[in-house]
């Protein structure tokens, strides 16, 4: 099968779970067999050598759709101008910047990018379809995410292929736009999702989510589970239990939960029993985050606890054995969810119990065991169910072999491929294997 498979780079300085999952699909596809290409779009893709994945070029090129936005000039400007603002090494050093422009000021950006060829951008539209057109037809175009639809009916219509779009975390992002924009890009990829003959969500959890918001028809809407790879070497060894280490991986940051895990770390640090906790966090820092994580070193080093707190700034790619070698739990308590949780199936993968709040995903996750959930989500119910789990060496040795267990049987990247291809089938019968 020949599956055109478009994809928005992060730039690689934070985790960005969505990036990570669509290379992993890609590069896990190729290996059984399939005719892949990546296309990236807005920035390079992150982690280590993801520059070998393709050789396409970037569309969308994050500066160029920021200046064709802000500055109407530019627009008319000659396309080899905007060609050198598309040069990979200036796309990565202004990632480095992303932070500093959050969702909350990109809602007319992202409309225009969902008004396709009429919007801003119509000349990169342009270039696109004519890259596309000199590629061999595929059979599958798969769109990313919902809030790059605006590509899916030119695309549908150059190629042939039927279009799937994976359905993971648009809603926070949207949300956080300013109105009228929030509204209105809600109601265009509503309507562009009829050029869409299928979606693959992440989770049922927000599969349901997406179903009422975008008013799908949930006949069209399939949940894929997301999966890892994991190692030959059979069932991992057991986690080390001293010090009590736990372990957070994700962009460092409030909205993501840090400061509910930070303030449950100090909760039980107050305690005699817990005087060895250690916490370790690694994810990547942005711009904008850099003064939140200051000032939490400041608290760190007025309460004499640097010493107990390793806050990894810089993010290339998913960590190994130097992060995960020494936690003893993970705990990612995003405070509204999400729409699935891949740092908890890269710390399941390796035997390590994860301690999840009640909300989004998580349960649906942990129904096969593998870690606790525990509510409210809050620092005070965070603490609480580590305190009852620490407190247990027997069953956080148990909770890791469910959690390798569990992520054998219904998280391993040939579940996801295989999910995939069957998706792919339902919509291109005539192409499947």
């Amino acid at each position: 099968m020949r599956i055109l498979h478009l994809v928005p780079g992060s730039g690689g300085t934070f985790y960005c779970q969505n990036c990570l999952r669509d290379r992993a699909l890609v590069r896990a596809l190729r290996r059984h067999g399939h005719d892949v290409i990546m296309a990236p779009l807005y920035l390079p893709m992150c982690g280590g050598d993801a520059a070998t994945d393709t050789d396409a070029p970037i569309f969308f090129g994050g500066i160029n759709v920021y200046l064709r936005e802000k500055v109407p000039l530019f627009r008319h400007f000659p396309g080899w101008a905007g060609r050198l603002l598309d040069a990979p090494w200036m796309l990565r050093r202004a990632s480095k910047k992303e932070g500093s422009t959050s969702a909350a000021d990109l809602g007319p950006m992202t409309l225009s990018m969902l008004n396709g060829r009429d919007g801003n951008q119509g000349r990169e539209f342009d270039r696109l379809l004519e890259w596309v057109s000199g590629q061999d037809r595929p059979d599958i175009v798969h769109v990313s995410n919902a809030l790059l639809l605006g590509l899916a009916p030119a695309l549908r219509e150059a190629t042939g292929a039927a279009v799937v779009c994976s359905l993971q975390d648009e809603e926070p992002w949207v949300d956080a736009m300013r109105p009228p924009f929030d509204r209105l890009v809600w109601e265009a990829m509503s309507r562009l999702a009829e050029s869409v003959d299928a979606f693959a969500a992440t989770s049922q959890w927000y599969a349901d989510r997406m179903i009422g918001r975008m008013r799908l028809d949930p006949v069209r809407v399939r949940v894929v589970p997301p999966g890892v790879e994991l190692s030959s070497g059979g069932a991992p060894p057991p986690v080390p239990l001293l010090p009590p280490t736990l372990g957070y991986l994700s962009r460092i940051n409030p909205s993501l939960g840090f400061d509910t895990l930070l303030e449950a770390f100090l909760i039980l640090r107050r305690e005699p029993s817990f005087a060895t906790l250690r916490l370790s966090a690694t994810g990547g820092v942005t711009p904008a985050d850099r003064p939140y994580v200051a000032g939490v070193k400041r608290m760190l080093e007025e309460r004499r606890l640097m010493g107990a707190v390793d806050i990894n700034e810089s993010f290339h790619s998913v960590p190994g054995d130097e992060f995960f070698g020494d936690i003893t739990v993970l705990a990612s308590p995003t405070p509204g969810g999400e729409a699935f949780g891949m740092q908890l199936l890269e710390a399941m993968s390796r035997g390590i119990p994860v301690v999840q709040p009640r909300v989004g995903s998580y349960p649906e996750i942990l129904r096969a065991g593998g870690g606790v959930l525990y509510e409210p989500n809050d620092a005070e119910g965070l603490a609480a169910a580590l305190r009852e789990l620490f407190a247990d060496t027997k069953r956080i040795t148990e909770l890791g072999r469910e959690a390798h267990a569990a992520v054998l049987a219904h998280f391993s990247m040939d579940r996801m491929v295989r999910d995939t291809l069957e998706l792919y089938a339902s919509v291109r019968p005539e192409a499947a294997p």
